[in-house]
């Protein structure tokens, strides 16, 4: 790439300060609103000068799982959490939250150094950084060391992609949204070259990149790849790039098992022999570089446009939470109110039995009527042995007893 390309290049990015969140945790969020995200300390040797920040519900699903969230240049984790929503998520579906965040010493452009050789090898830089903090996480709140996912926007994709390579055992699942494929870059000329235009190279040339970066030989992540088709800044291209790279190592064939459409977006995935979904791509139809923002499948939305985070019709979010199997928990439903002392008086609901039969009462011993003030004399009581009407005694006794007007 000629030094008019990368100039050219620079000329087009975003001025950074307009950007949300770039500098502190919490800016670009209103005054009425604050990041739940805190910033977490001693997590490690850091070799990669990054800050991390977490967010933990107060009820968690069974075995505990934890996302990872890597966000993209010039943004921050609370902006990129606002933006894309995954604490709220988080929040719903009971799932811990980690959001590793890059500091303006370590670049400009507060992107992630996915390019850097000592970022990006198996214990050195910022990919140790990331384990570290993924390691503390396990730690203080049990996570199960099988369910840890991992996802990012651009630079955030791009590294999401290297730590899949270097750390391929520590997650279960990965999903890369405008990012490009691990090991095509190794310094800021192949980055650049490599975001305007992505080489066709063979699917096993992409593969023995991740073979080379670690001793692992499988079982290897689930990865999912979003992209826009319009991306001016990532050429979309590299999203068959990335899916080359990881169909290669599932040993699975470049055409598609199936094709569908998700809200209104090309969708294909492969499968591995045990029918499970192994490798998926969604192509977000005239969309620039970005991630997609839309309603889910719940009829929730998540996230909230900004910059790089762009209304699609549909929820990235919430479908990576998905494919990562996260959406089907349920939280428990909240309990009751207390119920109040006049409640207590109101009688359930419920089908109403037949009165029981009510006895005849014993003539002898019942009460006659109370006399009024103009009725006289209260009449002695006599025992009639004929001549009852049986039918009177009968009303008059319903009636005393309450049960007739």
């Amino acid at each position: 790439m000629s030094l008019a390309d990368n100039i050219e290049f620079l000329r087009r990015l975003p001025k950074l300060e307009g950007i949300a969140g770039l500098v502190a945790p919490g800016r670009g969020l209103r005054p009425d609103q604050q990041s739940p995200l805190a910033e977490v300390e001693g997590f490690g040797s850091n070799p990669g000068h990054l800050r991390m920040f977490a967010f933990v519900p107060a009820k968690l699903q069974q075995p505990r799982a934890l996302v990872v969230v890597l966000h993209g240049c010039g943004q921050t984790a609370a902006g990129y959490d606002l933006g894309a929503g995954w604490s709220t998520l988080a929040k719903h579906y009971g799932f811990a939250l980690l959001m590793p965040q890059q500091q303006p010493a370590n670049n400009a452009n507060v992107c992630f150094n996915w390019f850097n050789r000592e970022d990006i090898a198996r214990g050195r830089g910022e990919a140790c950084s990331i384990r570290q903090m993924i390691a503390r996480m396990v730690g203080d709140y049990g996570i199960d060391a099988r369910r840890v996912f991992i996802t990012g926007l651009s630079a955030g994709g791009a590294m999401t992609s290297v730590m899949l390579a270097t750390y391929p055992e520590v997650f279960a699942a990965g999903a890369i949204i405008a990012g490009l494929p691990f090991g095509i870059a190794h310094g800021v000329r192949e980055a650049l070259s490599g975001m305007q235009v992505s080489a066709d190279r063979p699917a096993h040339a992409l593969g023995n990149l991740v073979r080379n970066a670690s001793k692992h030989r499988g079982p290897w992540p689930k990865v999912s790849v979003w992209h826009g088709s319009a991306d001016r800044t990532v050429n979309p291209a590299n999203a068959d790039e990335i899916v080359k790279q990881w169909l290669d190592m599932h040993h699975l064939p470049l055409p598609p098992m199936s094709e569908d459409t998700v809200d209104g977006h090309p969708h294909r995935m492969w499968w591995n022999a045990d029918g499970e979904t192994v490798v998926e791509s969604y192509t977000i139809t005239d969309m620039a570089h970005g991630t997609p923002l839309g309603i889910a499948d719940n009829d929730e939305r998540y996230g909230r446009q900004g910059a790089f985070l762009i209304e699609a019709g549909i929820s990235s979010s919430y479908h990576i939470a998905k494919f990562f199997g996260l959406t089907g928990w349920i939280r428990e439903p909240k309990p009751a109110a207390a119920e109040s002392p006049s409640a207590r008086l109101i009688p359930a609901v419920s089908p109403i039995p037949a009165p029981p039969p009510v006895p005849l009462p014993d003539l002898d011993t019942m009460p006659w009527p109370l006399a009024t003030p103009d009725s006289g004399p209260k009449p002695k009581r006599r025992r009639r042995d004929r001549g009852i009407d049986v039918g009177a005694v009968i009303t008059r006794a319903l009636t005393a007893a309450g049960l007739m007007k």
